[in-house]
């Protein structure tokens, strides 16, 4: 007669054949008390448009045919299973059951017939649909619609979600905006049309009962649509909590509320906007919300909207064994970070690379060198996944190509929390014979292109209000420079005196700025280090050594005799990165002790 869900699961879990399995479906019981051998189950879009209308059961009957059996919304598990056995059980006959407000189910004893039945009745619901819409044009705008500068907007954005109750949790950003999303947002019904409930209460985990509608059409500058962000947040947030009250009622105390904050927003004349504490959890959501945005203008032309009601949603939204979709276990120390690494196709790039993505941040590489680029971006992406991982080519030296680099970034996940300034160059000469041209080069790229970074980056973090850490990969040449070395050693010493300056000039954003010394990293991985390409050659012919023995040179030279290789640079980095301690103006030798280069 009844069987709770740990009990559910807990039978689920002691009678895998193999103990190794995930955690089966929610709905395992639906297959198992069907008597067919095969049972398909969606929420095809044209379906559940069609359920969350104020007739759906008519509705439904006129355009699937008598030969399907209808169902109210039932919490998946136990009590779904035992509805729909019994359902069927009365007309053995039916081979299709809608569950309102959620989704069908076809079944037979084949998977070829199951298949079959699935397409023939979501192409009859998709059919239905579409004759039904209006002809022509949809209705047009209410006037011109402007589009708001996203440079702006996202971070704005990521700033205001990354606060509740004075808690700092930053997530990552996903926008669309292609011309369907763009259109639909123009509609003058839009917010009546599309700030509505979930299509299905299985949606509400990703991306919340409702989203958040943002109009900045006539708002003038920076300030006011801070201002109007900050208040949507704050009136976002407190109709969750009213929400919350009302369904816990005298029983709050038992229950947690989870994050008030939402999931989707519309914006018009920018598009649509997703937030997770993963890239992959923002596009999830965005996959929903485009897809809702489309159902729901097809409704329309079919009835008005009826939305699941709040208690059921509510149920779904607090229920465990829905949230165990969501993954569990401790976030990682740079969680919903996001971080750009300039030099990204160089050796020690690979290696801060792979220690940012460890720790749970998502890394943006830019380089001018498009191949090598591609090929840490690569090296990295097999191991951490292409959507961890992105490539932006950028000339750290060119100011225009530094505003694209970080309008692409923006673009594509709302804002920065960590820049790296890595880029660098060499060029061995003795000052008697060091080219201007060459010295120029060496400091546009070592020098310039630091401040151009730093110079960029700073509006972003201020936009964003959440601090935020700079870290120079700087070089042990500051303390310790070399003969023939002049424009990489003055370089270096005037970007490590920068970092300096905006540690004292961006303190008041709570950004770090700290600096890393390294010495002598030659590869990682089968990545070259462009610098050790060019100096190399050089150091073996003074020194009389080929390549493994310039690497033992250095080893030797250290304290510690130790190799210094790029991963350790890396955590160096990480370490900054995870706010640690409270540090700024900093710097940390990464070069198993020269003595010559102790900081002072």
């Amino acid at each position: 007669d009844r069987l709770s869900d740990e009990e559910m699961v807990n039978q689920f879990r002691t009678h895998l054949i193999n103990a190794a399995s995930p955690d089966p479906s929610i709905e395992t019981l639906v297959h198992a008390f069907l008597p067919h051998a095969f049972v398909d189950h969606t929420h095809a879009d044209a379906i559940v448009t069609l359920t969350n209308r104020d007739n759906c059961e008519s509705l439904l009957r006129e355009v699937l045919g008598d030969g399907i059996g209808i169902l109210p919304f039932i919490m998946p598990g136990f009590p779904l299973a035992r509805a729909m056995a019994d359902l069927y059980e009365k007309n053995p006959a039916m081979d299709c059951i809608i569950l309102r407000n959620h989704g069908i189910f076809t079944f037979a004893d084949d998977a070829q017939t199951a298949y079959d039945r699935m397409i023939h009745y979501v192409s009859l619901a998709e059919q239905f649909l579409t004759a039904r819409q209006p002809g022509g044009t949809p209705p047009a705008p209410a006037g011109p619609v402007s589009r708001p500068d996203g440079d702006i907007i996202l971070p704005l954005i990521r700033g205001a979600m990354s606060y509740t109750a004075n808690e700092l949790h930053t997530f990552h950003l996903h926008v669309r905006d292609n011309d369907k999303i763009l259109a639909a947002l123009a509609r003058p019904d839009a917010f009546e049309l599309l700030v509505s409930g979930v299509l299905t209460p299985d949606h509400v985990i990703r991306t919340k009962n409702y989203p958040l509608f943002l109009d900045f059409s006539d708002t003038a500058g920076e300030e006011e649509c801070g201002r109007r962000i900050s208040a949507a947040f704050a009136a976002y947030e407190q109709l969750y909590s009213d929400y919350f009250d009302r369904q816990t009622g005298d029983d709050k105390g038992r229950k947690t509320r989870l994050d008030p904050r939402p999931r989707v927003m519309l914006i018009r004349g920018l598009g649509l906007v997703t937030a997770g504490p993963t890239p992959r959890d923002a596009m999830i959501a965005a996959d929903i919300a485009e897809h809702t945005i489309a159902a729901k203008i097809l409704g329309a032309a079919v009835g008005p909207y009826r939305e699941l009601d709040e208690a059921a949603i509510f149920a779904m939204e607090y229920w465990s064994l829905e949230q165990a979709k969501l993954g569990k276990g401790k976030r990682p120390p740079l969680a919903g970070k996001i971080a750009l690494v300039t030099g990204g196709g160089g050796a020690i790039a690979c290696g801060i690379g792979r220690q940012l993505l460890a720790a749970g941040a998502r890394v943006f590489l830019s380089d001018i060198n498009e191949q090598r680029l591609a090929q840490v971006r690569d090296l990295l992406a097999t191991k951490y996944g292409a959507g961890m991982v992105s490539a932006l080519p950028m000339d750290v030296t060119d100011s225009g190509s530094v505003r694209a680099g970080f309008s692409r970034l923006i673009r594509e996940a709302g804002g920065l929390d960590i820049l790296v300034p890595n880029a660098g160059i060499a060029h061995v000469a003795r000052l008697a014979e060091l080219d201007e041209q060459a010295f120029s080069q060496v400091l546009d790229v070592n020098l310039m292109g630091v401040f151009q970074v730093i110079k960029a980056a700073a509006p972003i973090f201020a936009r964003q209000a959440t601090g935020g850490n700079i870290i120079i990969n700087s070089s042990k040449n500051v303390f310790a420079p070399g003969e023939a070395f002049g424009a990489y050693s003055a370089s270096k010493a005037g970007a490590h005196q920068l970092g300096k300056i905006a540690a004292l000039e961006l303190a008041p954003l709570k950004v770090r700025v700290n600096m890393i010394n390294a010495d002598a990293i030659f590869d990682d991985a089968g990545v070259s280090s462009g610098l050790w390409d060019v100096v190399g050659p050089d150091r073996m012919k003074a020194r009389q050594l080929d390549p493994a023995g310039l690497k033992e040179y250095y080893r030797q030279r250290n304290l510690l005799k130790t190799e210094v290789l790029a991963d350790h640079v890396g955590n160096a980095v990480v370490f900054f990165a995870a706010d640690l301690t409270p540090t700024t103006g900093a710097t940390l030798p990464v070069d198993g002790g020269i003595m010559a280069a102790f900081p002072r």
